[in-house]
Order: C-alpha cells, then sequence, then structure tokens
C-alpha cells in the first residue's frame, strides 16, 4: 500500500538512476572526443600526447569517485536531517550544472572540476537520500526495491554506448551529452512534484507533542531485538568494506571494458563497445533474478552475495586468461550478471541487516567506501597508462579486480558463519 501511496517518489529515484548510469559512463565512453575537446592532440595512438589524454580523462573520472568519496557519509547524515526531498532537487540542480560543464569547456581542469560535482550529485544527494526513499516507500520488499535501482543504471548502460558510437559516426557526438542534460531537467521536475515517506514521517513526528519513539526507530529497535549476540567489529567492518571491493570490480569493469576490447583483445570500435552493451545486459538480467530470489523466494541478501562474488572470481578468470573472443562475450555477460546485477545494492541490505540503524547514516558510510572505490581505480589506471601503455594498463587492472573478487569470497564465507552466530540459523538456508 505505502508503494502505491508513493509511486512518485520510487518514479524519480528511479528516474535518476537511468540519468545516473549514462553520467557513470559519459566520460570513459566518449574519452578520445572529450580529450580532444580539452586540447590534446588524439590522432597518434603511439604518441605521448595520446596516452596523455587519455590520463585526463581517467583524472576526470577519478575526481567523480573523489567526488562520491568525501560527501556520501555527511549526505547520508543530512539526508536524515533535512529529508529526502531536498536532497533529491539537489542532485539534480548539480547535474545540470556539470552536464553543461561538460558540454562547453575546452579545459581538462573545469572537466575534473565537473566530475568532482557529479561525485558529489550522486552519492552526497542521491545516494543518500534516493537509496533510503525508495526502502521507505517499499518496506515489504526493501532489497528488491534497491535493485530496481541498479536495473535503471543497467538500462540505460546497455543503450548508452552503442548510441555514443552511432553518434560519433553521424559526427555529433555532442548529443552524448546533451541527452543526459536533458533526463536531468526531468529528474529534477519529479523530484519537486514527488512525495517522500520519511519527509511526510517527520512532519507527523513534528505534529505530535512528546513523541519518544517513531515509526523508523521502531524498526531499528525490532531488528536488534531479533540479535541473539551483537556483531563483532570486525563483521561491522566486513560488511561496509564490500561495497570497496563490489565497486572497484564493478566500476573497473564498466568503465575500462571497452578499453580491454580494444586493446587487448583487439575488437572494432562497434565491437568493444558491444562488449560494454553486453556487460549491461548482463546485468539488467541479473536485477530481475535477484529482485524474484530476494522478494518472492525470500532469499537472504547475504547468500546472494556470496553467490555474486565466487561467480565474478570466476568471470574474471576466464577474461584474463582465456583469449577466445566467444569464450570472453561469455565471460563478459557473467560478470555483468554477477558483479553489477544489484550486488551493491544487495549489500546494503546485509549492512542493514547486520548494523540497524538510520538508513541515511548507514548508506553513507557504506557508499564512503564505495566512493574509495570509485576514487582509486581511475587513479591507479591513469598512472599505469602513462606508465606502461593502454593495453597493458587495463589488463594490470583485470588482475587486480580478480584479486578484489577473492577477498569478497573470503569476506562473505566469514559473515555467513557469523550470521548463524548472530542469528541463530544459516544465512544459505533461504
Amino acid at each position: 500500500m505505502k508503494a502505491k501511496k508513493y509511486l512518485w517518489s520510487i518514479i524519480c529515484v528511479y528516474m535518476c538512476y537511468l540519468t545516473h548510469g549514462i553520467q557513470a559512463l559519459i566520460l570513459g565512453q566518449n574519452n578520445i572526443n572529450f580529450a580532444i575537446q580539452w586540447g590534446f592532440d588524439m590522432s597518434n595512438p603511439e604518441s605521448a600526447a595520446y596516452a596523455a589524454g587519455l590520463a585526463a580523462v581517467s583524472t576526470a573520472i577519478a575526481w567523480t569517485g573523489f567526488g562520491k568519496f568525501v560527501s556520501v557519509w555527511i549526505g547520508g547524515e543530512i539526508s536524515d536531517r533535512v529529508g529526502r526531498k531536498k536532497m533529491m532537487v539537489g542532485g539534480a540542480v548539480l547535474y545540470i550544472i556539470c552536464f553543461l560543464g561538460f558540454l562547453f569547456t575546452q579545459n581538462a581542469l573545469i572537466a575534473s572540476v565537473c566530475g568532482f560535482l557529479t561525485g558529489v550529485a550522486t552519492s552526497g544527494f542521491w545516494d543518500a537520500a534516493g537509496y533510503p526513499a525508495v526502502q521507505e516507500a517499499c518496506p515489504a520488499a526493501p532489497g528488491s526495491a534497491l535493485i530496481g535501482i541498479k536495473f535503471f543504471v543497467s538500462l540505460s548502460g546497455m543503450v548508452y554506448p552503442l548510441m555514443v558510437v552511432q553518434n560519433a559516426s553521424n559526427g555529433n557526438w555532442k548529443m552524448n551529452v546533451i541527452i543526459p542534460l536533458v533526463m536531468s531537467f526531468v529528474c529534477l521536475a519529479l523530484a519537486l512534484i514527488a512525495p517522500f515517506v520519511y519527509d511526510d514521517q517527520k512532519k507527523a513526528a513534528k505534529g505530535e507533542a512528546n513523541k519518544d519513539h517513531n515509526a523508523i526507530q521502531d524498526e531499528i529497535n525490532a531488528a536488534k531485538a531479533a540479535m541473539l549476540q551483537k556483531p563483532n567489529k570486525l563483521v561491522v567492518f566486513l560488511i561496509m568494506f564490500y561495497a570497496f571491493l563490489c565497486m572497484a570490480i564493478m566500476y573497473g569493469a564498466q568503465q575500462y571494458t571497452k578499453a580491454f576490447g580494444l586493446s587487448v583483445c583487439g575488437l572494432s570500435e562497434m565491437q568493444a563497445a558491444g562488449m560494454t552493451s553486453i556487460y549491461t545486459v548482463g546485468s539488467l538480467c541479473a536485477v530481475l533474478f535477484w529482485a524474484f530470489m530476494m522478494g518472492k523466494l525470500k532469499w537472504n541478501p547475504l547468500k546472494v552475495i556470496l553467490i555474486d562474488s565466487i561467480c565474478t572470481a570466476a568471470a574474471l578468470a576466464a577474461v584474463l586468461f582465456i583469449h577466445q573472443v566467444a569464450v570472453i562475450y561469455i565471460a563478459i555477460t557473467m560478470l555483468g550478471f554477477f558483479a553489477a546485477g544489484g550486488a551493491l545494492q544487495t549489500g546494503l541490505a546485509v549492512v542493514q541487516l547486520f548494523n540497524p540503524g538510520p538508513k541515511g547514516r548507514n548508506t553513507g558510510i557504506y557508499y564512503t567506501f564505495m566512493g574509495a572505490a570509485s576514487y582509486l581505480i581511475p587513479v591507479v589506471a591513469a598512472q599505469l597508462t602513462k606508465a606502461s601503455g593502454e593495453a597493458n594498463a587495463v589488463y594490470t587492472l583485470m588482475i587486480m579486480l580478480l584479486v578484489f573478487a577473492g577477498l569478497a569470497i573470503l569476506s562473505s564465507l566469514y559473515l555467513v558463519a557469523q550470521h548463524k552466530k548472530i542469528f541463530g540459523k544459516s544465512a544459505l538456508s533461504k
């Protein structure tokens, strides 16, 4: 019933993440054109100027991650204080400013500032408000509601890379920036008209005198009461650190799959862009599958992230060590399914399971770890590209992602063991 009442807030959040799916790809997918616009000579792929142009784009991507890192924790706190609507509106306004900057600037430094602000808009505003908002609007199936966010990120990620190639071949690559700019205005309009559960609850609570506990605090207390023992500090750290591991894998694959196809696999521009789309198709299929498994069959989200971690490692190993195009395409699909099919969002459900608390605060802490990965991966990619060239850089990056997948498996296995002690039942039973 609540989901129907707050349908516009759900639509608003999903539209924002449809736009964010493009923002996450826009620099990496248009890297050559952006480098040219910023004044780099990209005529010779073997030249130092070409490598410098690619490094400049990776630096702008890194600033996006840094914006996420520094803003999401405080954004969660602010979201719990001022409500969800103001944060969703603020994020949309920042997106509009930043896409205008990408469209017109001829300076790599200004582009990096815009990248930083899109990171702030995404995590400091939208992640801090949007993730709690859909959980609050769909209390009967919060895990499925969170995975719905990933569905819309993946939807734009599937279409956008192909659109980039098509617009560029038509000599109109700037349409790749204009489209998300227009979408950002739609996000702003939706945020202004949509009602939000948390905001309405805050208004209602203010109107009731001497109210000691609101519905949100009652929900937190009930979750804590269901525990047989308090989670130890390592458990709390690992559920947050999973955001770093998951985002590092997802972000690295999302941003550099196309470069891997071009420089390592020898694919054409369209074939390499197709790898990114296939990766996204896998994530879309996973969103629907895991939404069913958690929403209808009530699978424990910890069980889901353990399966995701194991299969992600297998897919990365296949990409790295079996250099056949057909195998790589299958492995990329698997990588999209298990690494980008809602694993990050499912991890947030695990956070709320083990560490019940204000959703804005938990989201902020969790996404601070995510932001660290968003910053680290492009910084490493930029330095590797300068040192050893693009082909060696993306291959080394994939090896690093495989190591992260191994750490995710070990962390998930430890959490499964702790789940039995804390809740008195196995996370793998459902």
